[in-house]
């Protein structure tokens, strides 16, 4: 017999979908439930590399963290990694199979790929006490509906119920539960089984009118009302909300160890992936980590990161047209710190041959650090393990871009020269006693008299913020009313609500 389910829809994207799967699935695992996380499709530049070798959406990842189960290729089938002119590579099963424009994914390849999408999901189910899905955007998409796998198209197919997920803090909650269900078909609207609203802010009493007027006019209930709280947004999947100028990486509230905070500045180039591996910088007491897009903001930061991009030549183009090259190149000059990692580490080299990602052939690169770049056609996409700065090191590699270092000192798989270091291994800063022994460092080089807390653990970190997320459920959500969703489908008789999804 499968085991249950229940789908995460939202209203919008960043209604709070992945956060409420995440909660849920600590809470069920709390409870002695065998539960693992779902998305038959995602759309991110910040992905995972699991133990097989299988590329997967970082949220997938962080949802099995709450699950406490190893992630896996069955939970995110479908990954798409969107690049220049309208395009996406097109991840599936955890290996790029090709680039596609959002017409041609849309116009045929999306409905190709629901009988694997629903194969991995039986597999999940077959395994699993409960299977908690993630859908994409909002359900109401009715120009993308005949090709959806990752909304109501999965919810019919595998009789799914579903659960709404709206963010109040944005304003028209109300408008947006009763648009999503009034544009979805009578057989989709039987599956919507309710409401959760999150991010509200103030008195819960002030709200239960409009929720019970929301239950007069739909015929279904408000599962749950979550509170606003703060540091929740981990592992996004999607980078532009943070590639605004000035944008600050939530950064631990207890104070410096030492006399002086350490200010980190994140360039936040085009197409920026896996952003959140300065997550573990801004978790140390006294670093403030910000993202910056002009030049003169390098001036006061003691350590300038160049992340991760899908699409390096791009960036090194937009850091040229900006000035930051300019401002990057100083910088090294007066052997002030810079860490480039994987596509951030490749625009720090001589040079890029390319006829991959961007097609460019040969491109300089800033030439700071002895490295040549050629773009392979296969990805790698490995878990490398090792040492530095006398410390173990893990971390994971998502590549296309090969580099031949020809000088420095050895640096994880890439190399330093003076206070510029470059590597294609993400997740690095996330093992404890680096991370602590590299800004030992910076603060050196910058003058900083800044000292890493002693005991600060990054996976400790994070487990408290899935708790915190598994207690948000259970103390703000229907929990029996969830439950019996998931082990026995939407209610039935749930009434019809004009007009329907549109011819």
């Amino acid at each position: 017999m499968s085991g249950g389910g229940l789908l995460v829809a939202g209203t919008t994207s960043d209604a709070g979908k992945s956060v409420v799967t995440a909660g849920i699935c600590r809470w069920l695992v709390r409870q002695g439930v065998k539960v693992a996380p779902f998305k038959a499709q995602n759309m991110s530049l910040n992905s995972f590399v699991t133990r097989e070798g299988a590329e997967i959406g970082r949220a997938q990842a962080m949802q099995a963290q709450a699950c406490r189960v190893e992630p896996t290729a069955l939970m995110n089938p479908v990954l798409l990694k969107p690049g220049g002119e309208q395009s996406s590579q097109v991840v599936l099963l955890g290996k790029p199979v090709g680039e596609l424009s959002a017409r041609g994914y849309h116009g045929g390849r999306q409905q190709q790929l629901l009988g694997t999408v629903l194969d991995c999901l039986a597999e999940l189910r077959g395994t699993y006490d409960a299977v908690i899905c993630e859908g994409a955007g909002s359900p109401a998409e009715i120009n993308l509906r005949r090709t959806d796998i990752v909304n109501m198209g999965i919810a019919r197919n595998a009789r799914l119920p579903v659960l709404v997920v709206g963010d109040i803090d944005r304003g028209g909650v109300f408008a947006s539960f009763f648009g999503t269900v009034a544009l979805l078909s009578p057989e989709d609207q039987a599956l919507v089984a309710g409401f959760l609203v999150n991010k509200f802010r103030g008195d819960v009493s002030l709200l239960e009118p409009g929720l019970d007027m929301l239950h007069g006019l739909t015929g279904r209930h408000t599962y749950g009302v979550l509170p606003f709280q703060h540091g929740l947004g981990i592992d996004e999947e999607d980078g532009l909300r943070v590639s605004l100028r000035g944008t600050v990486r939530e950064s631990n509230t207890a104070p410096p160890v030492g006399e002086d905070v350490l200010r980190v500045a994140v360039c936040a180039i085009p197409l920026m992936s896996n952003f959140t591996d300065v997550d573990a910088l801004a978790a140390e007491p006294g670093v403030v980590v910000r993202f910056v897009d002009r030049p003169e903001e390098l001036a006061d930061a003691d350590l300038v990161v160049i992340p991760g991009t899908r699409g390096t030549v791009r960036a090194l183009e937009w850091l040229r047209e900006r000035g930051l090259a300019r401002a990057i190149e100083r910088r090294v000059a007066e052997q002030r710190p810079v860490l480039g990692i994987c596509g951030g580490f490749q625009v720090l080299g001589e040079h890029i041959e390319d006829e991959v990602e961007s097609r460019q052939g040969h491109v300089e690169g800033l030439g700071v650090l002895p490295v040549r770049v050629r773009f392979a056609r296969e990805k790698t996409l490995t878990r490398p393990e090792g040492e530095a700065l006398g410390e173990h090191v893990a971390g994971y590699e998502i590549h296309h871009g090969v580099a031949d270092v020809s000088g420095g000192e050895a640096f994880l798989d890439g190399c330093r020269v003076g206070q510029t270091w470059g590597t294609h291994w993400h997740g690095s800063l996330e093992s404890d006693g680096f991370r602590r022994a590299f800004l030992r460092e910076v603060a050196a080089a910058a003058g900083r008299r800044f000292v890493p807390a002693p005991d600060t653990s990054f996976a400790a970190l994070r487990e408290e913020q899935l708790d915190r997320l598994g207690d948000l459920i259970e103390q703000h959500a229907d929990t029996d009313a969830l439950w019996r969703l998931i082990e026995s489908g939407a209610p039935q008789g749930l009434p019809f609500i004009p007009p329907g999804a549109p011819a």
